[in-house]
């Protein structure tokens, strides 16, 4: 559920006789790419990430932080990947994508993809709806997209992937954790230290790496 709603669950709970609760929330998720990352999965599993039901998800990687060594490479294949995503009837197996979940949030996605236009992001594929019937959203790309930019702070909840340029993990460390959400973050490298250095950096209370969407159920979730 949203933050609004947690907020009252929590208070409601903590009135009752201080039961224990574990909160799924909004997130604005980081999803990070290291220099060493094999760029093709990175680009598919990130896709993933992102356009997962339509964007639809608290837990997405709406954030992409990919290393400025491997960002021109990452941003043309993640296009090209978005480009060939398919839109239309989810019932149908060879369909990706299907609509939004209602007019409002329709709405909303094509308001955000307007002010990334508007801040100067660079609009690599996308940006606005299809056809005149349904709720259907282009799968949308936006590069050179900066840290306060609204598209880069707000939970979209649609299928919107933002990707930006980090050079070093100290900054991209303080980068991804400026956001008031702290629900999930994704990492992608090759080396062990560099995972271990960003899983106990990165304030979320759930972090992937090399995976994403990786859930146990006997593992409580939230953030």
């Amino acid at each position: 559920g949203s933050t609004e709603t947690g907020k009252a669950v929590l208070e409601l709970a903590a009135k009752s006789n201080l039961k224990p609760v574990t909160l799924e929330l909004g997130g604005k998720s980081p999803f990070i790419v290291c220099a060493d990352a094999d760029i093709d999965r990175a680009v598919e599993l990130a896709h993933f990430a992102l356009f997962f039901n339509q964007g639809q998800c608290c837990c997405a990687g709406s954030r992409t932080y990919v290393h400025d060594s491997v960002y021109d490479e990452f941003v043309e294949k993640a296009t090209a990947r978005a480009r060939k995503r398919t839109v239309g009837d989810p019932f149908k197996s060879d369909i990706e994508q299907g609509p939004q979940i209602d007019p409002e949030q329709f709405e909303k996605i094509l308001r955000y993809i307007k002010s990334g236009i508007e801040s100067n992001a660079k609009l690599e594929c996308g940006g606005d709806k299809i056809g005149s019937k349904g709720y259907f959203i282009q799968p949308t790309v936006f590069s050179d997209v900066k840290d306060d930019m609204l598209i880069a702070q707000d939970e979209i909840f649609g299928p919107v992937q933002s990707i930006l340029k980090f050079r070093d993990l100290d900054e991209v460390i303080r980068r991804a954790n400026s956001t008031r959400y702290g629900l999930a973050a994704g990492v992608f490298t090759s080396n062990i230290d560099t995972a271990n250095t960003l899983s106990r950096a990165l304030r979320a209370g759930t972090v992937w790496v090399n995976c994403f969407d990786v859930f146990d159920a006997a593992i409580p979730f939230g953030g």
